[in-house]
């Protein structure tokens, strides 16, 4: 969403590839990635604990807003099954592509906030709801408001380099996207997640 920034955070795993001709392969990969976002400003808050500051029969609005340090830190191990097409360079070099899908599964998930702001009905903070600022700094486990599972599309490009004993290195740039949004109640948001990646794997021939 509009002014959220993407996290960095490790991205590791195993691979293995199956040849299917010449110039294909099936790829499978069992990864741990970090994907999250952070966000310093004036952003939304739900309603939830802010209802008694209302007057009795005053509407109540989904969300007010305040000016604070937001951070999102999730951890998911994701399955990806992909299709890669090889193009040789040359004797020991190779360009190759490779997309396909990927199953996630969340192991953790941290909201982070930091920071003191007065809450505001409204997202250009202008009209304070409360009559002093409050704290934001907080750190909570949201694994629970989250859904368990993810599904979604990866692809990547890279070079392949052959070594003397039929072992290879390979350098990828790439990146997922989920099409599930995450959240389980619609009053939190829904959101995807994705990330960008850049790895390098030692293939082992068997």
């Amino acid at each position: 969403s509009a002014g959220w920034s993407t996290s960095k955070g490790p991205y590791a795993g195993i691979v293995a590839e199956l040849q299917l001709s010449d110039r294909f392969y099936l790829q499978g990969e069992l990864n741990y990635s970090s994907q999250g976002g952070k966000k310093d400003g004036a952003q939304a808050i739900p309603t939830a604990g802010y209802e008694a500051f209302f007057p009795v029969g005053f509407p109540v609005p989904p969300y007010l807003y305040a000016d604070f340090y937001s951070e999102g830190k999730f951890g998911y191990l994701e399955l990806p099954i992909l299709l890669k097409a090889n193009f040789r360079l040359g004797e020991t070099t190779s360009f190759f592509v490779n997309g396909g899908p990927y199953f996630g599964y969340l192991l953790k998930a941290q909201s982070i906030t930091k920071g003191s702001s007065n809450v505001y009905y409204d997202a250009g903070l202008t009209q304070p709801f409360l009559t002093a600022p409050i704290s934001f700094d907080a750190e909570m486990d949201i694994k629970d408001e989250l859904k368990k599972f993810n599904f979604g599309i990866q692809a990547g490009i890279g070079l392949s380099l052959d070594l003397a004993n039929e072992n290879r290195l390979m350098f990828t740039v790439g990146g997922n996207y989920g099409l599930i949004p995450i959240q389980k109640d619609e009053v939190n948001g829904q959101n995807n997640i994705g990330a960008a990646t850049a790895t390098v794997a030692y293939l082992i021939k068997f």
